[in-house]
């Protein structure tokens, strides 16, 4: 059973600027924000408070939160991996957060420099301050399909991390293909065991497109009952830790599969491919969306 409707969660400004090597002007951050609300995205994860250190892209996130005008139905979202970025969020008046664990042991240790129970043990104290600040927390699991250090993650190994993200207090987990390795059946026996654990309604999906797989997975994702989707338009995006991990699933093609679907998304997928293409313009290169590109030919 297809759901009716889908919340598109869009992480272009956040996921998907992040790997950027030349630094993307601020104001091209704020008009993206901007337009994709205009084009209907209500979830944006518009930053990252992370050290600029290790992510120099996201270093003006504090500004982007100050100087987009904001819509009252849009929820704008952040990264936040400890309790100095959380404040800073707090600061930011950001209306949710995010943090992020790993299904691969390997992975954890080369992206955050400790053990899978040592970082979720690192977001109890995250959580408890977003807690009493009535601020929303959603957790991300990267590589539920394959690592670039590990190869195969176990699908029992992806439903024991999210059901510890959902007993530490996120009301939602994203299962991300951090490096877009996964294929419909491999989509299907990771989802059923944590389905097993978890309900569809606190699950989301997240997929990059490295292999040209993620919609397919999208479908299967959908046919499972989970009604929420994390893309990013242009398909801008990647992962610094996995070679040739090209981006997110482009938010112009899900939403074109969706819209002929008749799933609901209330995106206008004219304005939000607009939105994408001055975002590309702006970085000098052609979109990664098969959907924009068609549309402009």
């Amino acid at each position: 059973m297809l759901p009716k409707s889908v919340k598109v969660v869009e992480v272009g400004p956040r996921d998907g600027l992040q790997n950027e090597s030349e630094i993307v002007p601020l104001a091209a951050k704020v008009a993206l924000v901007e337009q994709l609300a205009d084009a209907g995205c209500s979830v944006i994860e518009t930053g990252s408070f992370v050290s600029p250190k290790w992510v120099p892209q996201m270093a003006d996130s504090a500004a982007v939160f100050q100087q987009i005008k904001r819509k009252t139905k849009v929820r704008y979202t952040a990264l936040t991996p400890n309790l100095r970025g959380l404040e800073a969020a707090i600061e930011a008046q950001v209306d949710e957060v995010a943090i992020f664990g790993a299904a691969s042991e390997a992975f954890s240790q080369k992206n955050i420099n400790c053990s899978i129970a040592e970082s979720l043990e690192r977001f109890l104290p995250v959580i408890e301050l977003a807690q009493k600040h009535h601020l929303p927390v959603r957790g991300y699991v990267s590589c539920v399909l394959g690592c670039p250090y590990e190869g195969y993650i176990p699908p029992q190994k992806v439903a024991e991390v999210s059901q510890q993200l959902i007993d530490m207090g996120c009301y939602e987990v994203s299962l991300g293909d951090t490096i877009g390795v996964g294929t419909p059946i491999k989509t299907q026996q990771m989802l059923e065991a944590v389905l097993n654990k978890i309900p569809e309604d606190k699950l989301a999906v997240h997929f990059h497109d490295t292999y040209g797989q993620a919609l397919a997975n999208i479908l299967i994702a959908l046919q499972q009952g989970i009604s929420v989707v994390d893309s990013a338009v242009s398909g801008l995006g990647g992962c610094p830790y996995a070679k040739g991990a090209s981006g997110n699933v482009a938010t112009e093609d899900l939403v074109y599969m969706l819209d002929g679907m008749h799933i609901e998304t209330g995106i206008n997928l004219k304005q939000l491919t607009q939105a994408g293409l001055k975002m590309m313009q702006a970085l000098g290169r052609q979109s990664n969306s098969k959907v924009a590109r068609a549309i402009t030919a």
